[in-house]
């Protein structure tokens, strides 16, 4: 089970999730928080109600028995009930209200935590609860970052925000791939892990072929060279879903591109356009065109397994075999992620990909956590031994129906983010702050 937490730090995850909601939401105005109706964004006034309505619903009211805090709550902010194109026609709380309802239901759950101390542990199932609810706010921020971006809203001013600075750059040096050995591999979280979704459950051995993995993500240099040589319109680089996306799509580059008329590339920023840069990993591209670029250049995604031993195991014997280890970042134990990888929106963006060399995996593997989520070749599929948590809609109903990504965001938080955290889109999707890097083809000669 989850390891105990203080309950000071309970209370402060719950306050440093308001103001990053609060970031993303008080500068916008009442038409921009509800936007257009879109398949791949909700109205951002009703996602905060929701988020309020979910620490309600899942801590106070399930597993204290408490009365709703807004009556009518479930009529308008249960996503497992409300269909997603209704969502804008609801009776939402205004922006002042909905603020004043989380603010409400977070005291309430503050004061259930009772004395708040850094030496005052919280019980197992609380340590658990809320940092679930937490975690389901956070993943909620992320999205209003890339809805924003899709809805091309300014940029937002997070607290968390600046240059980087001092940050060094080794071109050459992580130029070409990583060989991994075989061996079997503990796939998974363990139960004395300090915590883990649903889907993490439970580490289990599964054997691994030897495989090369590229040290860097594909950059925007690398997929412009796809795109160039007419890779979006060569029907024999796609799989046939694929295909069909594209088409529907009509897809011919990444979809934040724009050609400037001079042979150049702009990226949308936001509701701004900047020139490409070379060296930042290619971003806002879904499975699909991952997969795509994949065949022109002869190489393949890699697992999930592949993915989580890159990242989680230590080489032995001169590289010859792994070991397996509990590490929960590339780099070790250190929580502490300044310096190592690019999360919480210090940026605003991702960073050029050869940036954050002390968050190398022992194989030397560059920016595994964090500046982009990474697709993977697996399907997101039930571990064995799976069992739902309370929140029994988090990972169940959608087994077999998404592909896998590892490895966070410029956009994701911290605390949340391990080696072992699975995320789970549909192949179409290219708002999401996802990119991809490369395996070599296997050699079974």
């Amino acid at each position: 089970m989850t390891k105990c937490v203080s309950t000071q730090c309970l209370a402060d995850f719950l306050e440093d999730a308001n103001c990053r909601t609060r970031e993303l939401l008080l500068d916008l105005d009442d038409k921009q928080l509800m936007g257009p109706k879109l398949p791949i964004v909700n109205p951002i006034l009703w996602e905060v109600g929701h988020v309020a309505w979910f620490y309600d619903q899942f801590i106070l009211r399930m597993l204290y028995r408490k009365e709703p805090t807004l009556k009518d709550g479930d009529k308008i902010y249960d996503s497992i009930d409300i269909e997603h194109y209704d969502r804008w026609d609801l009776p939402l709380l205004s922006t002042p209200d909905v603020l004043d309802y989380i603010d409400t239901i977070r005291q309430k759950l503050i004061d259930r935590l009772g004395p708040i101390s850094g030496s005052n542990m919280a019980s197992e199932q609380d340590s658990f609860i809320y940092q679930f609810a937490v975690f389901h706010e956070d993943m909620h921020t992320e999205a209003y970052l890339y809805s924003r971006k899709t809805l091309e809203y300014p940029s937002p001013n997070l607290n968390t925000s600046k240059p980087l600075i001092n940050s060094e750059l080794q071109n050459e040096k992580l130029r070409g791939d990583v060989e991994i050995p075989g061996g079997k591999f503990l796939l998974g979280s363990q139960p004395d892990s300090p915590f883990f979704f649903d889907n993490e459950k439970w580490a289990h051995n599964i054997p691994s072929y030897p495989f090369k993995m590229a040290r860097l993500p594909v950059t925007n240099k690398e997929f412009s060279e796809f795109v160039a040589d007419n890779g979006y319109k060569r029907r024999d680089l796609w799989h046939d879903l694929g295909w069909n996306w594209r088409n529907r799509a009509e897809a011919e580059h990444p979809t934040y591109w724009v050609a400037d008329g001079k042979n150049q590339w702009l990226e949308k920023s936001f509701d701004n356009y900047i020139e490409l840069v070379p060296n930042k990993p290619v971003s806002h591209v879904n499975w699909f065109e991952a997969s795509a670029y994949c065949n022109w250049a002869n190489r393949r995604l890699p697992t999930e397994l592949e993915w989580e031993i890159a990242a989680k195991s230590e080489p032995t014997d001169g590289g010859e075999k792994f070991s397996i280890s509990k590490r929960p970042y590339p780099w070790g134990d250190d929580t502490n992620t300044i310096g190592k990888s690019n999360l919480d929106g210090r940026t605003i963006d991702t960073v050029d990909v050869n940036m954050f060399g002390e968050g190398d995996s022992p194989w030397g593997i560059r920016q595994m956590i964090g500046n982009i989520w990474e697709w993977t070749a697996s399907n997101f599929e039930p571990y064995p031994g799976f069992s739902p948590d309370s929140y029994k809609e988090y990972s169940q109903p959608v087994f077999g129906t998404r592909k896998v990504l590892r490895g966070g965001s410029w956009a994701t938080r911290s605390r949340m983010i391990k080696n072992t955290f699975r995320n789970f889109y549909t192949p179409e999707r290219r708002d999401v702050i996802a990119g991809f890097r490369t395996c070599a083809p296997f050699d079974w000669t």
